[in-house]
């Protein structure tokens, strides 16, 4: 196993560079951190470049090929680290374009500019836990390689397919493929989620955290739906509103 002690080093220096979306997408790498999100990664193959563990941790044994394993200092993990109190395991992984194909027979969740990291990590962790088929991130949603976003997704990149592309390109996908689309709005045009049927397959399309989904995507779908409130809060937080209709609207 190597050994970097230096903070110095050129190496540290190419790992601190993924911490920024230039970095990454410069190197075609990005960087996870902890126990959970190293051994996620290692139990769905995904593309490892080489795995990062601090000295504390010298006698950990993961089953990963040594010659792709690097011996850290202590002061190099704390750098690497974006939380308050690292663990010490890093893993800097291949950032490869998604080959795989969809399959239309499982729900889609669409994402149009969700900005904020946790609410998008949380969505797509969400849809992971009620078996949907997919993930589309629309343009303008934030990177989904940022490290706040890959905390709340907690390795559910591995386990289900995400996209990137134009949705309405999507929409005519899925109306191809007799998929309805439900929009999200919050309005009298819009109907409420608990008169839409349990189905196999439909795309359900969240919208940005504070002006909703843009008017045209709104236009496009099959239907729109609204959660009805009964207490006196204004709205959902995006995150939950998409979990009460992914969980419900699913067969």
């Amino acid at each position: 196993m190597e050994t970097i002690l230096s903070v110095k080093n050129e190496r540290v220096k190419q790992w601190k560079k993924l911490q920024t979306r230039k970095g990454r997408e410069k190197a075609k790498r990005y960087l996870i951190e902890g126990f959970h999100l190293v051994e996620e990664a290692i139990h769905y193959d995904a593309p490892i470049v080489e795995l990062l563990i601090s000295e504390e941790h010298e006698d950990l044994a993961f089953k990963y090929p040594l010659d792709k394993q690097v011996m850290i200092s202590k002061e190099i993990a704390n750098q690497l680290s974006e939380t308050p109190t690292t663990q010490g395991v890093f893993a800097v992984i291949s950032l490869e374009k998604n080959q795989a194909t969809p399959t239309f027979t499982k729900p889609f969740l669409c994402l149009d500019t969700v900005q904020d990291p946790g609410n998008l990590g949380t969505m797509i962790r969400t849809a992971d836990a009620a078996g949907f088929g997919g993930v589309v991130l629309g343009s303008g949603s934030v990177d989904m390689y940022n490290s706040k976003v890959l905390r709340s997704m907690q390795g559910s990149h591995f386990h289900l397919p995400i996209f990137e592309g134009d949705l309405t390109e999507w929409f005519e996908t899925f109306k191809q493929q007799n998929v309805p689309i439900y929009g999200t709005e919050l309005n009298e045009a819009a109907v409420s989620y608990t008169s839409i049927p349990k189905t196999d397959a439909f795309a359900i399309v969240m919208g940005n955290e504070g002006n909703g989904m843009q008017a045209d995507l709104l236009a496009k779908t099959t239907k729109n739906l609204y959660i009805p409130i009964t207490g006196k809060a204004e709205s959902l937080n995006v995150a939950v509103a998409a979990g009460i209709l992914m969980f419900t609207l699913k067969k």
